[in-house]
């Protein structure tokens, strides 16, 4: 595992146990590839249509070597150990139920645009059979080009519909 950190300004003399909470609170990011993701628990039909996507999905994005997260679920991807998360059977996010909601297009692929406050955003796949998000770190705050490399997938696997 290796990790990056910022430094504090000042040498700060903690315990172990407030030290690792500073240093996580601080801005650590971990690249340990067995980084932890909640599984989603969508119905059958959609869970099958997330295991044929599983199979079809890139061994890189962005130049990225697949490192998926723990615990390791057909329903759940990731690149970059944890630059880019991908899970499938996810809720329908509320967002989508607001007029002013932001959209982005890829390869034929709609997808509906989350900013998040401290990260990088969120798209989730609109009407589609089973609801497929994928997250961005920060790294890709201006950039959503890595979902072209999910469009063929989804399209393979996940029919058009509600």
């Amino acid at each position: 595992m290796t990790s990056s950190c910022r430094r504090l300004p000042h040498p700060v003399l903690l315990g172990p146990s407030a030290a690792l909470v500073l240093l996580a609170a601080v801005g650590c990011t971990s690249t340990d590839p067995s980084a932890s993701v909640t599984v989603p628990t969508p119905s059958s039909e959609a869970a099958a249509y997330c295991r044929a996507l599983h199979k079809e999905l890139p061994r890189s994005v962005a130049g990225l070597e697949r490192t998926d997260p723990a615990p390791r679920s057909d329903l759940t991807a990731g690149w970059g150990d944890g630059a880019i998360v991908l899970r499938c059977g996810v809720a329908r996010p509320a967002k989508m139920d607001d007029s002013q909601s932001k959209a982005a297009e890829a390869d034929g692929v709609n997808w509906l645009l989350e900013q998040r406050e401290d990260d990088g955003p969120r798209f989730t796949t609109t009407l589609r059979k089973a609801y497929v998000e994928v997250t961005f770190s920060a790294a890709y705050a201006h950039d959503a080009t890595p979902l072209a490399a999910f469009a063929a997938p989804v399209k393979k696997t996940v029919p058009s519909g509600l």
